[in-house]
This record gives C-alpha cells, structure tokens and sequence, in this order.
C-alpha cells in the first residue's frame, strides 16, 4: 500500500517516548510522511498527539530520531489561549505588525526596520488570511477574547498558512466548528501546500488527503489515498486475513490428523514385524534387517510428518498475526420500553413546536454561540453554573472567547419523562475523587457490583481499573466512563441527549456508538456539527436554531 508521494518531508527511525512516570507511549516507531497531504488515525490512546507532538520538537524522544525537512507549525488539540493577546499574535504576525505601526508613526529605530524585513504588506497578507478562513479583516484589531473557539481554531490555521510553514500539524482541528468554520477549513486544506498532517475522526476532513496513515500496535504504516479507500483496503485485507487463518487452521488439523494416522500405521507394521519374529516364520538375520529398515522408514516418516505439522503451524501463526483482534467498546442498550406515539419531549421557540416521540431521532444543528447547549440543559435540568453530584448532568463550559448564547428566551425545551440520560461536551460532572464504580453505581442502584464490573468491561474497564480514582484517568478512559454511566443506567433511559459526541470519539468507537444508537429503542437527541455521523444514526427531524432564539425544520 505504497503512499503517492515518495519524498518523504519527516522520517522517524526507531523512536520510543516514555512518560516520566515510566508509561511507554511509543516503542522503536519507524515510519514516514510525505510532502502532500496525510491524515492520520487511530485509536483513543494509540500515541498520535504524542507523536504529533514529538514531530513538532515539543517532546524529545527518548530513543530514535526525527528527521524533518522543515521545522513544523503544530496546532495542539485544545488551544491555550490568553484572551488578552492579540489575534495578530495568534496569526503569528503581532510582532512585524507592531514594528510596522511604529514606522508609520515616525518611529525610525532600526529595531523596527529589522523585525519588518522585507515583509511590508503583512496587513494586506494578514487581511487576506483572515478572510480566506471566513474571517473578517477587522479581527486583526481584537484580541483572542473577542473571537469564539472556532474562530480562533480557523484564526490559528490561517497563520500557519500565513507563514508559509513547509509542514504543518494540526491535531482534530474541527471538534470546536461548526458547519460553516467546517466548510471553510475544508477549502483552506483543499488548496495547502507544503506537507500536512491531521490527526481527525472527522471522515469529511479524512477524504480530502492525499494520504491515509495509520498508528496501529505501535506501527505507523500509510496508505496512498483518502479514508474510504483506505477503509476499503483494511476490511478487505482483514477478510482475506481471516479466510487465510481459516485454512491455516484447518491445515494444522489436516497435518496433525496425517501424523497420527502415520504413527498408527507405523505401530502396525512394527508389531506385525514382531509378531513373525516371535513366531520365527522369517529367519532371524532376515527379521533383524527387516527391522532396521523399518526403523529407518518409521524415523524418515515421523520427521516428514512432524515437519509438515510444524510448518503448517508456522503458517497458521504468521496468518494470526495478520488479523487483529481489536478491543472495541461493546454498547449494549437495554429496552427502555417506550410504546411508539409516546411523547418524550417538547421542543419549541413560541411560533411552533416540535414533539419528540417513541424510538424518533432528533438533530439540534446551529452556529456556534446560538444557544444549543444550553436549550439542552434546560431540557434535561442541568445546572448551569456547576454541578459536584456524579449523578447529574454536567454543564458544558465555553470555550475560552466562546460569545455568550444568546439569552433563552424564544426557544424552549421541556421533558415528558423522568427517565433521560445526557451526555455533554466536555465529562466535568464526574467526580474526580471517587472510583469508576463509585460514579458509576448511582446510575444503577439495583445492579450487583459483579454485574456492573461486567457490564464496565465492554467499555474497556477492566479488573483494577474500575477502582481508580476518575481523576487519574486518561481523557478518553474518562469519557468511556461518563459514556458507560449513561448507558448503564438502570432504569435505561427513554431519551438520550448527546452534545457533540463524536468530538471526543475514535472512529472505531462512533461506529459502536452508531450501531448501538440504531438498535436502542428510546428517543435520541443530539447536537452535532457531523453531518455523517448524523447520516448514519438515521435522523427523522432536523431542527436548526438561530441566532434569535428561533428553531426551523430543516
């Protein structure tokens, strides 16, 4: 599966990262990356932001080398921003700018006429950046407060662009777009040039690559194309690994079946040879020499069989190694017994309104900063400023520079059961303090702690793990908790509310999640800007809301 480009802009040659605590992230990882356009997937926990950011010179590997032809512009998955620092900063242009605005003012200090270069049209570039992103030129005068999170995520690309970086990385750059920011990142990446690198479960994003690597069992290997064709290649080389382990095994049997069958014909001859011995119907001289041979034959015999047996097993060994045996994160929704026409829910804005009913799934779309998740909390009850309990909803924070939704006046939510389960943005309603089990077990009071250890084990948590403290966890154990707490929970739910919760998922796991979701019985409601996760869930209303407050079908 050879990748289309063949100059490679980074190579890694055998590189490990341990973590101080003495956890191994990444062991004697060999790979490359071409000049064009890659994406890079995996699983939560596979090592890719690690090795994004081993690439981009922020860790040191702690075995190996990377060899880079460039040095790298990184955009880290969650941006720490200083409201108070100017978009031009974040553009990487702050410091030229501010030598230029000096110049213009008469300032003639040769510090100013060193810092600007060549590079007297900044504003103009800057400008142009900005708008390519979506952006208003404007914004080059406000600071990183003024700009909501996917502004500065789009406001942050364009100046890695701006800057003509040779190679670029940006890790899950669309969990904080919306369609439009999504729409427009999409153009910026279609015309990129220079080598790029995105980490994304978004598929969308994935088909515009040129490239498809993987980060699988500590081995990077690329593919050369997008992820359909990638897809495509890993299930059918799967299959053809799997009907290969198939007829291994049935080899070893075969081979093993041929052996004995020997050993008894071989048994049957040498007492058949002492029978006429003892019977002394052959002359002894003859006999003896009868049973050398025979001997001779026996021993050739074995070792051919045994020879056969062994390579057969060698096959079937190397055929194993071939199909993968992944963990994947069981979701297994109990029948929540909603009867069909059941109302769940009310939706509405003051002109109409919408009822949620029976198994129906509902999108909730808008712009960022319209209101969405907070017309979900008032629906499920949560609380808006905080929340310590482990089992209630928790609030979604903003993004830093996130705009206030506009005030909830106009749209309305209200629940027709006591039985709805929400799952929001970000997993900060656990208790950091308490075990899984203990954040768990609310959810399902009725439920031994066997079962319940049972039940956590197709979440991946397992054995010890359920006794750690949530806060020791790692951001995608985290969300499988928070994830099984909400499908654990017993009564089951008959209304699930999601916010964006693809953002925080691979994509192995949206595809359990996905399955899960179209076997679940309840009503679903869900935010999401990913429009093919919300193909797949099969969504029977769209409803999109304003910046007034106000909710359409679509």
């Amino acid at each position: 599966m050879p990748a289309h480009t063949l100059t490679p802009a980074i190579v890694l040659d055998r590189v490990s990262f341990t973590w101080p605590d003495g956890t191994t992230a990444l062991s004697d990882l060999s790979g490359s990356f071409g000049t064009g356009r890659t994406g890079l997937v995996g699983r939560n926990g596979s090592g890719k932001s690690t090795l994004m950011r081993l690439i981009a010179g922020e860790f040191t590997p702690s075995a190996g080398h990377i060899a880079r032809t460039a040095d790298a512009a990184y955009l880290p998955q969650r941006l720490t921003l200083d409201v108070d620092r100017p978009v031009a900063d974040l553009l990487g242009v702050g410091e030229t700018l501010r030598a230029l605005r000096a110049i213009e003012s008469g300032d003639a200090d040769p510090r100013h006429f060193d810092a600007v270069g060549s590079d007297w049209d900044v504003e103009a570039r800057a400008h142009a950046a900005l708008a390519e992103a979506g952006l208003s030129p404007d914004m080059l005068e406000r600071s990183v407060g003024q700009l909501s999170g996917g502004e500065a995520v789009l406001t942050a690309i364009a100046g890695i662009r701006l800057r003509g970086a040779s190679i670029a990385l940006l890790d899950e750059p669309t969990n904080n777009l919306d369609r439009e920011a999504r729409a427009r990142l999409h153009d910026m990446v279609r015309s990129w040039r220079g080598a790029l690198i995105v980490v994304s479960h978004d598929t969308s994003l994935l088909e515009l690559m040129d490239d498809t690597a993987e980060l699988y069992a500590n081995e990077l290997s690329v593919f050369g194309g997008p992820y359909s064709e990638w897809r495509a290649w890993l299930d059918a080389e799967q299959g053809a690994a799997r009907d290969a382990e198939r007829a291994a095994r049935q080899a070893v049997k075969r081979e093993k079946r041929q052996r004995i069958e020997a050993e008894t014909t071989i048994s049957r001859r040498a007492a058949m040879g002492r029978k006429a011995f003892e019977e002394k119907r052959v002359p002894k001289i003859i006999a003896n020499g009868r049973k050398m041979a025979a001997e001779v034959s026996a021993g050739k015999l074995r070792g051919e069989k045994a020879d056969r047996e062994a390579a057969a097993r060698e096959a079937l060994d190397l055929a194993e190694r071939r199909v993968r045996d992944d963990d994947i994160v069981k979701i297994d929704l109990p029948d929540p017994g909603v009867p069909a026409g059941r109302r769940i829910a009310t939706l509405g804005d003051g002109e109409r309104s919408w009822i949620i009913q029976g198994p129906e799934r509902v999108a909730l779309i808008g712009a960022n900063g319209v209101g969405k998740t907070t017309l979900l909390e008032k629906l499920v009850g949560a609380d808006p400023q905080n929340s310590t309990d482990a089992s209630a909803p928790a609030h979604v924070n903003a993004e830093p520079g996130e705009p206030a939704p506009v005030p909830w006046s106009s749209a309305r939510a209200q629940l027709h059961t006591d039985r709805a389960g929400y799952l929001p943005q970000r997993v900060d309603g656990l208790d950091d303090a308490a075990s899984v089990l203990q954040n768990i077990a609310p959810s399902a009071p009725n439920v031994t702690m066997v079962e319940l250890r049972n039940r956590l084990a197709r979440f991946l948590i397992r054995g010890a793990a359920v006794e750690r403290p949530v806060g020791t966890l790692s951001g995608g154990e985290r969300f499988r908790v928070a994830l099984a707490r909400l499908m654990l929970a017993d009564p089951p739910p008959q209304l699930l509310v999601f916010d964006e919760p693809t953002n925080n998922l691979d994509l192995d796991t949206v595809d359990q999640l996905v399955d899960a979701i179209a076997a679940y019985r309840g009503a679903v409601l869900v935010v999401s800007h990913d429009d093919a996760f919300l193909e797949r869930i099969g969504v029977d209303l769209v409803l999109e809301l304003d910046r007034d407050g106000a909710l359409h079908e679509r």
